[in-house]
């Protein structure tokens, strides 16, 4: 499984790693399973959130990962009505109970709200001094959000932003991905095949995935997650509610498509216009 630098952090983390989004909705037995082959298979990089069944999913990841805790690199994140300074130090403290973990790797803002970002950022920075969490970003932020971020906070704080982020839905590469380059911030693109959306096999779309696919002996969701890591400094979150998932998603761990492939998906997946509002689900 590829690594790469995550963002301001220092620290190596795979390319591909895990979703948790729903994943409380299924089997859980099935869902622990999936985590726990993915980290066999170095996808070590496991993403929940306090709002994923109203706690259920970190619930379900504690499980998975204990006696493991030291392989993780564990993300979770805070509601935008919990984010204020004492609300965000409550909320962490929740996730920590419930991931039966005394530190996250990283902690998010999920998505901007009424509370002011210096409140949030001052309960994450207050945080990390406790040892809470090791390094904190934020999720749906567009490039002006990003940067009021970057103005509140200065350089080399953000670690990361988490978007949306699938072949149908490309509106980060207009402003989003090049300002996190330049800032060294990473993307992680959550939904990676879009909200049961993945193009049809039928589909010109999914034709040129499965060409590409049997070239490399692939399938066309390898080849997927493989374009959207195609740049430096992103990484993806799939989420997986079968070992059997977990395996194909880690199978694109090490997929290089060449320049000509990269090209004929961007064409058959035209990114579009820039959108007013950088879109989120």
């Amino acid at each position: 499984m590829q690594q790469r630098r995550f963002g301001s952090t220092g620290r190596e983390v795979s390319v591909i790693g895990q979703g948790t989004w729903y994943l409380d909705a299924g089997s859980r037995k099935q869902g622990i399973a999936a985590l726990q082959r993915g980290l066999d298979l170095g996808m070590t990089h496991i993403d929940t959130a306090e709002m994923y069944g109203s706690g259920a999913a970190e619930t379900l990841v504690g499980e998975a990962i204990a006696g493991r805790r030291d392989e993780v690199f564990l993300v979770s994140k805070v509601l935008p009505s919990n984010a204020s300074v004492r609300g965000t130090i409550a909320a962490c403290e929740r996730s920590l109970k419930a991931l039966r973990t005394d530190r996250l790797d990283c902690y998010l803002l999920h998505w901007r709200g009424a509370h002011p970002l210096a409140e949030t950022f001052d309960a994450f920075e207050r945080l990390q001094q406790d040892g809470k969490i090791l390094d904190w970003g934020v999720s749906n932020f567009d490039e002006g959000d990003l940067q009021e971020a970057l103005d509140v906070a200065g350089p080399g704080r953000i670690a990361c932003n988490q978007v949306l982020y699938h072949l149908q839905e490309r509106a980060i590469e207009h402003a989003v991905i090049p300002w996190c380059q330049r800032h060294g911030v990473a993307v992680v693109a959550y939904s990676p095949f879009g909200h049961d959306g993945f193009p049809a096999a039928a589909s010109a779309g999914g034709r040129v995935l499965a060409e590409i696919a049997a070239a490399h002996g692939a399938t066309p969701r390898q080849v997927a997650l493989a374009f959207l890591m195609r740049l430096p400094g992103l990484f993806t979150i799939p989420k997986s509610s079968t070992p059997a998932h977990t395996e194909d998603n880690a199978g694109a761990g090490d997929l290089v498509l060449s320049e000509a492939e990269l090209l004929r998906i961007d064409a058959a997946f035209p990114r579009g216009r820039k959108p007013h509002h950088l879109p989120m689900i």
